[in-house]
């Protein structure tokens, strides 16, 4: 008889707010849509992009894993208006032009590729800004 231990589970990494569409879902929706909209402007302009993260380059890949960190952050959690509605800016400068010059491009290219991205995020960009949350002291 083997003395074999059972294998021990593997513990999973948390899950990110962003990717949790039961619990998040207007921040999950949100980085569809920003995921979408990378992936138009890396295929158009990279010769990269598709729907598969892996598929896109190192330039928009970083900057994907950029916007995610910032969803995920996000003081407004799933009251998060859309970014150009927001009273704070957690981007960077440059990272903020980056992603300005994607939805420059790709924003009207949605609503061909993905058009209930599109239109929700236009809905969503309707909706009143909250206020700032205050800080717990």
């Amino acid at each position: 008889m083997m003395d074999t231990e059972a294998p021990q589970p593997v513990a999973l990494p948390p899950l990110r707010r962003a990717h949790d569409r039961r619990r998040y879902p207007r921040l999950a929706r949100e980085l569809a849509t920003i995921r979408a909209m990378v992936g138009i402007y890396c295929r158009d302009h990279h010769g990269n992009g598709g729907t598969a993260r892996g598929s896109l380059c190192a330039e928009c890949r970083g900057l994907m894993d950029y916007a995610t960190r910032r969803l995920d952050r996000c003081v407004f959690g799933d009251d998060k208006p859309t970014c150009a509605n927001c009273k704070v800016h957690c981007y960077t400068a440059t990272m903020r032009e980056q992603v300005r010059v994607v939805m420059r491009y790709a924003g009207p290219r949605m609503l061909w590729r993905h058009p209930c991205l599109a239109i929700a995020h236009v809905v969503d960009g309707r909706r009143q800004a909250p206020d700032l949350p205050r800080r717990r002291t």
